[in-house]
C-alpha cells in the first residue's frame, strides 16, 4: 500500500471512527468533500494545511493522520514517513509520544526563506515550542510574534492562530507539537452522535 493510500486509510477510519459522513467532515474542516474523497482514496497528495484542518476538525494530532499509533503508553518512530509541505512549512514526523496527561508530536521542520504560513487553531490546549537549528524565525501570535535564532527556542499556544516565517534564510529546526489528552475525551462516536459540534473547525 502507498503513502497515500495509508493517509486515506487513517482519514477513513478516523472519520467512520465518529460516525461522520463526507459532507459532515467537509463542513468541520472546511475541506471540499471532493477533495476529501480524493485523499481517503488516495488520489491526492495532501497539503500540511489540509491535513492540520482535518486533524483538528477531527479532534486528534496530526500524527494520527499521517502515521500509525504508537503503542499505548510509549513512543512510536516517524522514521521513514515523508514530509508534508505547506505554503512555508515542510514537517517531517520524528516521533510520536503519548501518555495519560497527552500526545506530543515531533517534527523537523524547514521555514522556507521569505516565506509566512498562517496556522489557525489547533484542539484546545495544544501548544507549540520549536528550536531553531539554523537561520532566524518568527513565530506565535501574529499580533506579537517571537524571534528565535540558531541554538534557542520559542513556545506559545497553538489554539489560537499562529504562524510561521523566516524573513531572510531558511529556517531548520525542531517543532514539538503537544495535545492534551483531555482535549480529546467525550469526542467518541456516541457523543457525536447525541451532541454534535454547530461549527466548522478551522483550517492550520
Amino acid at each position: 500500500m502507498g503513502l497515500n493510500e495509508d493517509l486515506g486509510r487513517r482519514l477513513r477510519a478516523l472519520r467512520h471512527e465518529q460516525d461522520l459522513s463526507l459532507s459532515e467532515l467537509s463542513r468541520r474542516s472546511r475541506v471540499g468533500k471532493g477533495t476529501l474523497s480524493e485523499l481517503e482514496s488516495g488520489l491526492r497528495n495532501p497539503t500540511l494545511e489540509t491535513l492540520y484542518a482535518l486533524a483538528t476538525a477531527l479532534g486528534h494530532p496530526l500524527s494520527a493522520v499521517i502515521s500509525d499509533p504508537a503503542p499505548e503508553g510509549g513512543s512510536g518512530s516517524g522514521a521513514g514517513l515523508p514530509g508534508v509541505s505547506g505554503s512555508a512549512v515542510t514537517a517531517t514526523l520524528l516521533e510520536r509520544h503519548e501518555d495519560a496527561a497527552a500526545v506530543t508530536d515531533v517534527f523537523r521542520v524547514t521555514v522556507r526563506a521569505g516565506a509566512t504560513q498562517e496556522s489557525a487553531a489547533h484542539v484546545p490546549g495544544t501548544g507549540e515550542s520549536l528550536m531553531v537549528l539554523t537561520g532566524t524565525a518568527v513565530v506565535g501570535p501574529p499580533h506579537a510574534p517571537l524571534t528565535v535564532g540558531p541554538g534557542a527556542s520559542a513556545q506559545w499556544r497553538a489554539d489560537v492562530p499562529h504562524i510561521y516565517s523566516a524573513p531572510d534564510a531558511d529556517v531548520h529546526g525542531i517543532l514539538f507539537v503537544r495535545y492534551p489528552t483531555a482535549a480529546r475525551r467525550g469526542r467518541g462516536t456516541g457523543q457525536r452522535r447525541a451532541r454534535p459540534e454547530t461549527g466548522p473547525a478551522g483550517q492550520a
